[in-house]
């Protein structure tokens, strides 16, 4: 398993929410639960993870910025180039948790500047921790991670979400769905985009895109793709940040193709 002080750091807080996230999902019927917005909840397990995991990075390293996804502030679209700052998802698939779907994880992400330096994303019920540090390359838990060889649409099988009730996008949803479905193997839509990503980097899932995000939804999988040899931009081509409208990721062929279909980056 990859063991740096970083990566370190990233582990024990992960950990520490871990463990009260798994004792509410098992008592989900009993939380309580407000809305955010249409069909975008936020229970009690996500604001208790997040403390958890904003006290526990903060002891560890008090000069860093926290950037998370129950915090209401502003995302600053950019950090300066000297900069760090931990984002975070402390419940990445809230609405899977809230409905006792065990498809749910932490998300952490270590920037410097635009530079993605670490990520973490812990799947609590499996017990599977994806990690990578940059030029470390990617892990899950002892296991190092490469992305599926696959080179043909018809081999691939896809991951991707869709917005939810109230949120805007839903027919250029339909329109990626048009041109993608058709050519390939099969599509997943599972809920958390950060496992997502890191089924990603390990071959489980040929690709994957998604428009809309947040950056705590993103940036934790994106260097593990990154790692276990794939690529991940947004779908003009350009790196993934704090302000990124969308994500494409896969190996080679997949992300070219991907990026081909759905019409945002040119001909490679």
């Amino acid at each position: 398993m990859l063991q740096t002080p970083l990566i370190n750091v990233m582990r024990r807080a992960a950990e520490a929410a871990s463990r009260h996230l798994l004792r509410d999902f098992g008592e989900v019927a009993a939380l309580q639960v407000s809305r955010k917005g249409a069909s975008d909840f936020v229970s009690s397990a996500d604001l208790r993870a997040q403390t958890i995991l904003q006290e526990s990075l903060s002891q560890a390293r008090p000069d860093y910025l926290f950037i998370g996804e129950e915090l209401n502030s502003t995302v600053p679209n950019a950090l300066d180039e000297t900069a760090r700052a931990w984002v975070v998802d402390p419940l990445d698939g809230t609405t899977n948790f809230l409905h006792g779907l065990p498809q749910f994880a932490i998300s952490i992400a270590c920037l410097e500047g635009s530079k993605i330096l670490a990520s973490l994303v812990y799947a609590p019920l499996s017990d599977e921790f994806y990690l990578a540090e940059r030029g470390q390359g990617a892990f899950c838990n002892k296991t190092r991670l490469r992305v599926a060889a696959r080179t043909i649409p018809p081999d691939f099988l896809l991951g991707t979400g869709f917005p939810f009730h109230g949120q805007e996008g839903h027919e250029q949803t339909l329109a990626d769905f048009a041109r993608v479905i058709p050519e390939v193997a099969g599509l997943r839509r599972y809920g958390a985009a950060a496992l997502d990503l890191a089924f990603v980097a390990a071959g489980r899932l040929d690709g994957f895109w998604q428009r809309g995000l947040k950056p705590w939804d993103y940036l934790g999988g994106t260097l593990l793709v990154q790692e276990a040899g794939g690529f991940a931009t947004d779908l003009a081509g350009k790196p993934l940040g704090l302000a990124s409208p969308s994500v494409v990721a896969g190996n080679e062929a997949v992300y070219a193709w991907l990026a081909k279909q759905l019409g945002d980056l040119p001909d490679r």
